[in-house]
């Protein structure tokens, strides 16, 4: 084919080979595909098939890898055209050079290969010279049928520049990474210890928004249920120690209110770290409801500690959240991934211990995998007390299948789950959980709000914990807890 041309698909699926016949020493290049709507933009990060992301959350492009022989090598993406979503208007089939430019890739082309025989359907032999980032060609929809276009444009910037003309978020500065969908604040150098006394100021958040508190809570009335006293509390700056008080007392309040005065649970945050949430950590909201949450775990547990886990494609528990080590917690655990956003998967420089490098958690949704996590940890370190998670979620839930199958085998756990929704959209099965039949016992909650920040204290609490004390009940009756 020649650059410019086209011709329609026929087949159901495709390989897309990108080969070149490379020389010893020489550079090596890897293939890619973003997935564009009808403006020509990815919808999200998660739209990015490549080395650090293979697999395409629908399943309809995958990275299938590279294989060598005498003759060169070759570096595949496998595109369903059949399975590909109804917004989806265009594949780009790009690539992206490694230790050289294209100009020094000797044989530079790309073919088209039904997937099911193996046939070639096309073959578009390139030209290219400084380029670090190239489009071979692109599939895209035209009256109901799919075609293909020699593309054969490049770029000198590099895959990031590439990937930034079809809206995917990269930091541009790999020194300093600021917290996109593709790369996390990473400290240049450990923090200074925590001072002990009580008037020391909130250590400064690292390359990330200071959390912004929500609106302050109304004084508790008269006779307001008294907050626990938690390990740890003298340790906090003034501020936070004075944010934590009234708070843990507007959880007292919540809990009064729905009958379960008194009552203790271990508390677990999850927390999506999906590409679409990066804005939220970006602005400090993150940061802000892990503060707020903490001292939901302070009212309900009085050991001073939280687990936590983060997920996107894959989960990672993350170090327990010591009320005395809020402020240091928050500087080196909220944060979202690094793909920074195409740097190999080497281990990450610069990591404290017990960070975790977000890089292996990747920027996709796979909520069942955090889920079945977390009900493995309660099942191996049992408690006197039942347990409820906090899950954290902008949405863009597709697995709602798994995700049903993980929730109803937990309805004999002491384990109540209540799901809070950041105001994207996509909760799938999540918002259908209460109306589900066949469970013993409810233990899925869910609501979701446009704008935690300006969701008042006490509102927040008491759309947590409104449904925990009647499942609680429920499942005391049940012998569950």
């Amino acid at each position: 084919m020649a650059k410019g041309g086209n011709l329609p698909v026929a087949a159901k699926a495709v390989h897309v080979e990108l080969g070149w016949s490379g020389s010893p020493g020489g550079p090596d290049a890897d293939a890619s595909a973003l997935l564009l709507g009808a403006d020509g933009r990815v919808r999200d990060d998660g739209d990015f098939v490549f080395y650090n992301q293979p697999q395409h959350a629908s399943g309809a492009v995958r990275h299938l890898g590279k294989r060598s022989d005498g003759a060169g090598t070759t570096d595949t993406i496998g595109v369903d055209l059949e399975a590909l979503e109804p917004e989806i208007d265009r594949v780009v089939l790009g690539a992206s050079a490694d230790g050289g430019t294209f100009g020094q890739l000797p044989g530079l082309r790309l073919r088209l290969l039904d997937a099911a025989t193996g046939g070639q359907l096309a073959l578009f032999e390139m030209q290219a010279t400084t380029e670090t980032a190239f489009i071979g060609g692109e599939l895209y929809r035209r009256a109901g049928q799919w075609k293909f276009r020699a593309v054969g444009q490049g770029y000198a910037s590099g895959l990031a520049g590439l990937a930034t003309d079809f809206g995917i978020s990269v930091d541009e500065d790999p020194a300093v990474t600021t917290p996109t969908a593709s790369s996390p604040p990473t400290p240049a150098a450990p923090p200074p210890p925590m001072p002990a006394a009580p008037a020391s100021p909130t250590p400064p958040l690292a390359n990330m928004a200071q959390p912004q508190p929500g609106p302050p809570a109304a004084p508790p009335a008269p006779g307001t249920p008294a907050a626990r006293l938690v390990k740890g509390e003298e340790q906090l700056p003034v501020d936070m120690r004075k944010r934590l008080s009234l708070r843990k007392e507007q959880v007292a309040v919540s809990l009064r209110k729905h009958g379960a005065e008194g009552v203790t649970a271990r508390v677990i945050l999850v927390l999506d770290a999906s590409g679409s949430m990066s804005m939220l950590y970006s602005k400090g909201v993150v940061a802000d409801v892990v503060e707020r949450m903490a001292a939901v775990a302070a009212q309900l547990d009085d050991d001073g500690e939280m687990q936590a886990w983060t997920f996107a494609s894959n989960p990672a528990r993350l170090p327990d959240l010591t009320l005395g080590e809020l402020p240091q917690w928050l500087q080196h655990h909220v944060r979202v991934g690094e793909l920074a956003l195409f740097r190999r998967k080497k281990p990450q420089k610069g990591l404290l211990p017990g960070q975790v490098d977000m890089r292996a958690v990747g920027i996709q949704n796979e909520e069942q995998k955090v889920i079945a996590e977390v009900r493995a940890y309660v099942r191996d370190h049992p408690a006197a007390a039942p347990t409820l998670v906090l899950f954290f979620s902008d949405g863009g839930v597709y697995r709602n299948k798994e995700i049903e199958t993980e929730l109803r085998e937990a309805v004999d756990e002491p384990v109540f789950w209540q799901f809070v929704g950041l105001g994207r959209a996509q909760y799938g099965v999540l918002e259908r959980f209460d109306t589900l039949p066949g469970r013993r016992v409810d233990n899925v909650g869910f609501f979701a709000v446009d704008d935690i920040s300006r969701v008042p204290d006490t509102e927040l609490y008491d759309r947590l914990l409104s449904e925990f004390p009647s499942w609680i009940r429920e499942a005391r009756r049940l012998n569950i807890i």
